[in-house]
């Protein structure tokens, strides 16, 4: 019989992979925490109708890539493939937003079927972080002034930088677009494929085309900033005041755009050059409209998504993962014979006690001395600790370096915590 695989796109986490997202993890919660935001969970599957209000009916996510199917009571349910409307639905649903400012944050995976590709999966891993009911740009400068807060945390400032637009009120983008379209038609025979059916459908879209032709054609396309109002102008040009007093340094891209029509105003990316195609790390911009889209009261807004599986590949390309990351334990607590199990594993939790940030892993299964030594050596342990007949004569154990060239010591067993929390200490800190 044939095994099962996972679906293509859709890919295991496995046990070596962890300890670094949950660094990451870990890390961004940490300075989520820092600034006041509070974590909100919602359910990965949605009423298919939210998808096609907010994202917009025309856009490549709903006509290509949801997972869409109909429930058994024939309703139609998608797999959420962004968190931003679940997240306005839940905080509108459950009454959030009334007369009250709100930073919210979370984490999960999102569906969307496109051809897979490193950092790009059918099931990937974002953390989104949502600001609701305020107007001004200071809360667009505190999201952006706390993601360089993480670059920094991650070790990451100098592999990423950020660029900055203004993209208007959805009044100056449908004058704008009237006047892109009649541009771009004139050259519809030089068009690549993606950009002459965005043409029809979300033709701002084609502002960020990769292909060299087109990039070429808008060199004297009609310009987005020509179009703003003056209220976006205002709040773009105190926007790079704040960012400018805050030492955070960006870019004014002309041609950015999102590609989901729920945006308005700033938007942003934090990109690097170290992941080839895939160099997006985070985006997000202003939606002050979408709440009263979704059914509620006109709500100020803006957030970002940063995608974990990227995130995490550019930490790697940069061997920038710590060695606390690793997910090796720290000591192995062996047990030579059936007496010394009980105290082996009464030792175990009493250090666990005495050092709740180190990772100690009791040996289970008996084994003679040279097969437990081998899988104290596997836990990738930087000690393994001896407790057998000798040793419990004696109220000792035998505390064995397995990464250094250091002798075995024999330590008192009401001493050995001490002795590992000196010996650990620099390897646990921060845990």
């Amino acid at each position: 019989m044939a095994k099962i695989q996972a679906i293509r796109g859709m890919n295991d986490i496995l046990p070596e992979q962890t300890p670094v997202w949950q660094f990451v993890e870990d890390t961004v919660r940490r300075v989520l925490s820092q600034y006041g935001y509070q974590e909100i969970r919602m359910p990965v599957v949605e009423q298919t109708d939210l998808f096609k209000r907010s994202i917009g009916e025309v856009t490549d996510i709903v006509e290509k890539e949801m997972y869409t199917f109909d429930d058994r009571n024939g309703d139609s349910l998608t797999l959420r493939p962004e968190g931003t409307a679940g997240c306005v639905r839940a905080a509108e649903e459950h009454g959030l937003l009334f007369n009250q400012t709100r930073r919210l944050w979370y984490t999960g995976p999102m569906f969307r079927h496109e051809r897979p590709q490193k950092g790009r999966y059918r099931q990937f891993h974002q953390i989104g972080v949502e600001c609701f009911g305020m107007n001004g740009p200071d809360i667009d400068a505190e999201l952006l002034v706390l993601t360089a807060r993480l670059w920094r945390a991650l070790g990451l400032s100098e592999h990423t930088r950020l660029e900055i637009n203004s993209i208007g009120t959805s009044a100056a983008r449908r004058e704008y677009r009237q006047a892109l379209v009649a541009y771009l038609s004139g050259y519809r025979d030089q068009l690549d494929e993606d950009s002459l059916r965005r043409l029809e459908s979300n033709p701002l879209r084609i502002l960020d085309s990769k292909h060299p032709g087109t990039q070429q054609l808008l060199t004297d396309a009609p310009r987005l900033e020509n179009y703003l109002d003056q209220e976006s102008l205002d709040h773009f040009s105190e926007l790079r005041s704040l960012l400018d007093a805050a030492g955070v340094g960006y870019t004014v891209n002309p041609r950015l755009v999102r590609g989901l029509d729920y945006y308005g105003k700033t938007v942003f990316e934090w990109v690097t050059d170290s992941l080839g195609a895939q160099g997006t790390v985070c985006a997000g911009g202003r939606y002050d409209g979408l709440v009263e889209q979704l059914g509620g009261k006109p709500t100020y807004a803006v957030g970002f998504a940063m995608g974990l599986e990227r995130l995490i590949l550019l930490l790697e390309t940069l061997d920038l993962v710590p060695a606390s990351a690793n997910g090796d334990v720290d000591v192995y607590v062996t047990a030579m014979g059936d007496s010394a199990v009980p105290p082996a594993l009464a030792l175990g939790e009493s250090l666990r006690t005495a050092l709740p940030a180190a990772r100690i892993m009791s040996h289970c299964g008996g084994g003679s001395f040279k097969s437990q030594m081998k899988k104290a050596d596997r836990s990738g342990a930087r000690y393994a600790v001896i407790l057998g007949e000798n040793e419990l004569a004696t109220a000792s154990v035998g505390l064995k370096p397995l990464r250094s060239d250091e002798p075995q010591q024999d330590v008192a067993q009401a001493e050995l915590a001490g002795v590992l929390k000196e010996l650990l200490g620099p390897l646990t800190a921060g845990r």
